[in-house]
């Protein structure tokens, strides 16, 4: 059996139809709305190296570098099958001279991430969706790979967000989706290692609460904390907003104007 190529699987279209996508069929982890989310909240500098740490089949990097066609995209996934995809679509939508992906487990060890390729200040950006709970917390999916995306050792945030530190260079960018309530242990693992934190609630519908926090962050910065503006994806019909749409388009960026 060759296990260098995955099964095809589903392939979808996402970004206005301008990304190709492969991914595990539904039941399994699968990019939606998350990762148009993440892929538009920061907008890299010309030439930036951006890394997407839990790629999965890499919907958030191959957005990014479809976008910003003079970054350099580094896909980081520790499935082998995910990575495998992540591979493929960056070949099917014709990225893989500037997309590389670095199969590694986040959470190993400084001297095992660092000998897969996860070398200190790689990163002018890092954008990253970690899975959202811990081990323990919540009923796990029966399905593996989709249990696996979704769960956590116990303390699995902080370790995750000290490899994203890691990562990046000084004065480097995080971008982070996570759910909402989830946002206290986001702020006690950002603290005493980035400042210019920004929050931006995300909200299915106006006055809802929110479901999601998409967070920014700069490493090393001093500068005070900020909450923004919510974004409202849908409107009281369902359909979706302006800006939705234009997410779901890729023709707009949600996060702070000064980028890496």
């Amino acid at each position: 059996m060759n296990c260098a190529t995955p099964e095809p699987r589903s392939a979808d279209a996402l970004f206005g139809g301008r990304l190709h996508l492969r991914q595990p069929e539904r039941g399994a982890h699968r990019a939606g709305t998350d990762a148009v989310l993440l892929a538009s909240l920061v907008q890299p500098a010309p030439g930036a190296t951006v890394c997407d740490v839990g790629a999965a089949t890499g919907a958030v990097g191959l957005a990014l570098a479809l976008r910003a066609p003079t970054c350099h995209v580094v896909l980081v996934e520790g499935d082998p099958t995910l990575a495998a995809l992540a591979r493929s679509n960056a070949s099917l939508n014709g990225l893989s001279a500037r997309v590389e992906v670095v199969e590694a487990d986040v959470l190993a060890r400084g001297a095992e991430r660092r000998t897969a390729g996860l070398v200190p200040g790689l990163a002018d950006l890092v954008l990253t969706n970690p899975p959202f709970f811990e081990a323990g917390r919540h009923r796990a999916s029966p399905v593996a790979g989709k249990a696996s995306a979704h769960t956590f050792p116990v303390g699995g945030l902080d370790g995750w967000l000290r490899t994203c530190v890691e990562l990046l260079r000084p004065r480097g960018c995080l971008g982070m989706i996570h759910r909402a309530d989830a946002l206290p242990a986001c702020l006690d693992a950002l603290h005493g290692r980035f400042g210019a934190i920004a929050v931006r609630p995300v909200q299915a519908r106006a006055g809802a609460a929110a479901i999601r926090v998409l967070v920014t962050a700069v490493k090393g910065s001093r500068a005070p904390f900020a909450l923004l503006a919510p974004v409202v994806l849908h409107e009281a019909d369902g359909a979706f907003t302006p800006l939705a749409a234009a997410l779901n388009a890729g023709t707009a960026w949600i996060g702070p104007d000064d980028a890496p």
